[in-house]
């Protein structure tokens, strides 16, 4: 019931300008004794595990900068098996499967586009993001809720070639939202990232929310949901990326994505995960077909 109103409510709320709104007070230095009461109240209400964060709450100057917080090094070790696929993130594993007829599932009965997901790139334009590659391989969602580390990492070796930014709304993205609202993710900003990958084509998306929905790519100086239109970043020289480096963060929300093309994971049952249940940045989520 709650989380129906919220939706209806949204229905009719300027989202974007909303979320810019929200993010400006999240980016907003407070006075040190109302900053730490912010940040204490949220560790608070989102139970954040402080003993694997750098820092104190005293150094971070607002709650965007507590959002974006780093880790500890060695909190989230990397599984180093050349044939697993990590998760890029601390979340929830919401869905997974296969790939058929351009369809992956954002919930139970709920389907989304691969094509619309992607932007509708075609072979021409970036083979890496042409949806056929994907038809027949597998999806994970993966969600972030506001306890989770915010930082995207990539879960595998290979090469980045490209980069998509698409703009559009910043519907929530709880579980709620998923089951309630048709096509969900391919409404939302996203950041789409195409990799090769010695197991084949990856791509991985990030798709904003509401609350802000701005991410960041180290990779480029975009930042989305800032009245930018979308664009395709092609990548000249491809860049090397070591599994576990960070790719990407969200400044508030949301959901990553990952899509296969045929023949990349190890068969049907090639997924580790488990759905609904908790996953963490560098444990194995899927076994891939090569060793690289």
């Amino acid at each position: 019931m709650k989380d129906g109103f919220i939706i209806s409510a949204l229905s009719v709320t300027p989202k974007k300008s909303v979320a810019r709104f929200i993010g400006l007070l999240a980016r907003t230095p407070l006075p040190g004794i109302f900053n730490r009461a912010v940040l204490r109240f949220f560790v608070w209400k989102y139970k954040v595990n402080l003993s694997e964060c750098q820092g104190e709450i005293k150094d971070y100057k607002s709650l965007s900068e507590f959002f974006l917080r780093k880790l500890k090094p060695g909190v989230r070790p990397i599984d180093p098996d050349p044939k697993t696929m990590v998760s890029p993130v601390d979340g929830k594993a919401y869905a997974f499967g296969p790939i058929e007829n351009d369809r992956f599932f954002q919930s139970e009965g709920k389907a989304g586009s691969v094509k619309n997901l992607l932007g509708n790139i075609t072979n021409a334009e970036h083979p890496l993001l042409d949806p056929l590659r994907y038809e027949g391989g597998h999806y994970a969602v993966i969600y972030l809720s506001p306890t989770d580390y915010h930082r995207v990492h990539s879960p595998f070796d290979g090469d980045l070639k490209c980069l998509n930014y698409l703009p559009g709304k910043l519907w929530p993205v709880f579980p709620a939202a998923t089951r309630k609202i048709d096509n969900l993710f391919d409404k939302n900003e996203r950041l789409v990232f195409g990799f090769d990958t010695p197991s084949g084509a990856v791509a991985l998306v990030m798709v904003g929310a509401f609350g802000v929905g701005r991410m960041r790519t180290p990779f480029s100086d975009l930042c989305t949901n800032q009245k930018e239109p979308g664009r395709c970043i092609e990548i000249s020289e491809p860049l090397k990326i070591e599994k576990g480096e960070e790719i990407g963060a969200f400044e508030l929300g949301s959901t990553v994505i990952l899509l296969t093309e045929k023949g990349c994971l190890a068969g049907p049952d090639a997924w580790k995960l488990i759905a609904g249940s908790q996953v963490v940045l560098g444990e194995p989520i899927a076994h891939t077909v090569t060793s690289g």
